[in-house]
């Protein structure tokens, strides 16, 4: 049995969903044009991370629920 090799794989740009290949300068996009265009949409907030934050380390850093900043649990 013989195993294809395969030179460059071909996705579309999440932009403008033209072909783009691994191998591109601009990957995964195919343009730079296209790239700021995505960047542009995470700085207005069009894109956002929606799945809350679990882990407790990150919590506590982030002064998050439960937490309290400075080590005392009661306040006075």
């Amino acid at each position: 049995m013989t195993a294809k090799k395969k030179s460059a794989k071909l996705l579309k740009c999440p932009t403008c969903r033209m072909p783009v290949h691994t191998e591109d300068e601009d990957f995964p996009f195919c343009s730079d044009r296209c790239r700021k265009i995505d960047l542009g949409k995470w700085a207005s907030g069009v894109y956002k991370i929606s799945s809350p934050v679990l882990d407790p380390e990150v919590l506590e850093d982030l002064g998050g629920p439960g937490t309290t900043r400075g080590g005392s649990s009661d306040e006075s």
